[in-house]
């Protein structure tokens, strides 16, 4: 260990597989409480900054949210023709719609997040990621995801953005064909779905992944995968399935168009570029060989 090594009085490890996994440096916490659908925690860390735990499992920490958030959010918005409406299924945490209003043709996105405790945990201890929660073109709605897209009017959304935790308990819905099946419905014409499917390097949630892939297949004319990396998430690996109605997932993002739309907010991002499109949709050999 070096001179410079630091050593923390706690830690918190999440593990993965076996006895392998993570540890965080735990220096208080700030928060545990309990809601009706899970354990909500809130740790402050020697080097991630603030953590959040649902039910054990690491949601964000403050110093590698900006990847998924950014992720789940500008590939569909950088591909769609026009989007004007969006709806983001979980995400109760807010850093998804903090990326979604930064476009100047979303004029309105719902967030219908189960969980009001995830919000007021967020509120508190991760004001920059919670930035949004005031924000004009914001509808915040405290309710089952999938009751509410099953009763979405048809046509309704531009694109709809599932930033659900794991797929188990009460998220488990989020992954299933019936789910899909409503989403396609409240989609308009040239509507796009994402949706985080978990780490491709956890032989676990493989396939998972592939029964997400197959099923949306059946229901969208374009299915790819994508990936981005995220150091807090299990195996640094995290994947996204985009599923649309009209447009090829990265044959048909026009780089340019994309660029000219990220530019009033571009020097804010740190993970997502244009550039980067296409190749977050080029998978490593064991990830292909998937589909």
């Amino acid at each position: 260990m070096s001179a410079e090594a630091k050593t923390s009085l706690f830690q918190f490890t999440e593990f993965w597989d076996g006895r392998s996994g993570i540890s965080f440096g735990v220096e208080g916490l700030l928060m545990s409480e309990e809601s009706e659908f899970q354990r909500v925690e809130v740790v402050k860390t020697d080097v991630f900054g603030n953590l959040m735990l649902l039910d054990g499992l690491v949601m964000l920490t403050e110093r590698d949210e900006f990847v998924y958030h950014e992720m789940i959010a500008h590939p569909a918005l950088g591909l769609h023709p026009n989007p004007k409406r969006v709806l983001v299924i979980g995400g109760g945490d807010g850093g998804t719609v903090r990326e979604v209003v930064k476009h100047g043709s979303v004029e309105h996105v719902d967030l219908v997040e189960i969980d009001g405790l995830v919000v007021e945990a967020s509120k508190r201890h991760f004001p920059t990621v919670a930035s949004a929660f005031d924000h004009p073109k914001l509808g915040l709605k405290i309710e089952d995801g999938l009751a509410f897209v099953k009763n979405a009017a048809p046509g309704s959304y531009d694109v709809i953005l599932v930033d659900s935790t794991d797929p188990v308990g009460f998220a488990e819905g989020l992954f299933g064909r019936a789910f899909y099946e409503d989403c396609v419905r409240a989609l308009g014409p040239d509507g796009i779905l994402v949706s985080q499917t978990e780490s491709p390097f956890d032989e676990r949630f493989q396939s998972q992944i592939q029964a997400a892939h197959r099923t949306l297949g059946t229901l969208f004319p374009h299915v790819a995968l994508y990936l981005a990396s995220i150091p807090t998430y299990p195996m640094g690996t995290w994947s996204f399935v985009m599923a649309s109605k009209t447009r090829r997932p990265a044959e048909d993002f026009d780089e340019a168009e994309a660029e000219r739309r990220l530019a009033p907010f571009a020097d804010g991002l740190k993970y997502y570029r244009a550039p980067l499109h296409r190749a977050a949709f080029t998978l490593p050999a064991f990830v292909n060989r998937l589909f």
